[in-house]
């Protein structure tokens, strides 16, 4: 999986924010600015640190190449943080025969993202003989079971199921009894993870994929109800569905130790990113919450 690299770079002190997606490569950091790289340098040498004060050179995780570029091999959580190249180099003035030495230092701030997951809310309507029908429940439960089968080759689930039954007053029409279905739909029923089993990276790309496919089949199912209605039914039924009713909306969660923050990551909004230090995130929610009663020191704490 070729990674998004999302960069963002703040001029006044050379340092670049960088989002690599965990389980990949990073960029190539570069150890030099555009306008020394079109000027001839004399005895270049580059010292590379990795956060927590580290020395880059000769870690089996880092490609360091003999012209100053890093890279960071199948990035994690623990990996997020500052990398700060300095480059020496001479300067020689021929006229007096003078040496000099210079230093530049460029700073780079990496994260680990990851995609979040997708749950979709739908919600749906139906006409019904009356609210008091006890076969609004019966429905319900036969219907729960319909989409359920009809999504569970793609291991995604109907969760959260409910109804409510409404009087509504249309214009022209009088009063009409309706159900209002919700339920959502999720990627994560039992067995998906051994969907995963064959991949060495991280599995939201493909929990994502499945999720949007039991979307779209739900969605052409009850499209389907509207054409089967005109066509396959004499006697229209006491409980169908209302045409035009289907609605959806994307729920985006992270994992546990990732967050979304649009002030903090703007350049990487969608994303959710390796909570920081003093941050953590326990479970699925899309923040990370600050600690409080402990030091985190860490990037991608999962507690407090």
């Amino acid at each position: 999986i070729k990674a998004l690299t999302f960069i963002r770079i703040h001029h006044g002190n050379n340092m670049m924010n960088i989002y690599v997606k965990v389980y990949t490569n990073s960029p190539f950091l570069v150890c030099m600015d555009l306008a020394l790289s079109q000027k001839e340098v004399i005895d270049p040498n580059y010292l590379w640190i990795g956060p927590n004060g580290k020395n880059l050179k000769g870690q089996s995780y880092v490609n360091l190449t003999e012209t100053g570029k890093l890279m960071v091999r199948g990035f994690q959580e623990f990996m997020s943080g500052s990398y700060t190249c300095t480059l020496s180099y001479k300067t020689i003035n021929t006229d007096i025969q003078e040496e000099r030495e210079k230093f530049k230092t460029y700073k780079f701030m990496v994260y680990a993202y990851r995609e979040p997951d997708y749950t979709y809310q739908i919600s749906v309507r139906f006409t019904t003989k009356e609210c008091r029908l006890a076969a609004n429940g019966q429905f319900f439960e036969e219907l729960k079971k319909i989409l359920n089968d009809l999504i569970s080759d793609l291991t995604c689930h109907v969760i959260e199921p409910s109804y409510k039954c409404h009087v509504i007053k249309i214009p022209k029409h009088g009063l009409l009894d309706e159900l209002f279905v919700t339920f959502q739909v999720n990627p994560f029923a039992p067995g998906w993870e051994a969907v995963c089993q064959q991949i060495s990276y991280d599995c939201e790309d493909v929990t994502n994929r499945r999720v949007q496919e039991a979307r779209d089949l739900i969605e052409e199912f009850f499209h389907k109800q509207t054409y089967v209605l005109k066509h396959e039914f004499r006697n229209v039924p006491a409980i169908h569905y209302i045409d035009h009713s289907f609605e959806v909306t994307r729920i985006d969660s992270c994992r546990p130790g990732f967050g979304k923050n649009d002030d903090t990551h703007n350049d990487c909004a969608s994303c959710c990113v390796v909570c920081d230090p003093g941050t953590y995130s326990p479970n699925n929610e899309v923040r990370c919450r600050i600690c409080t009663s402990i030091r985190i020191k860490h990037y991608g704490a999962k507690s407090c």
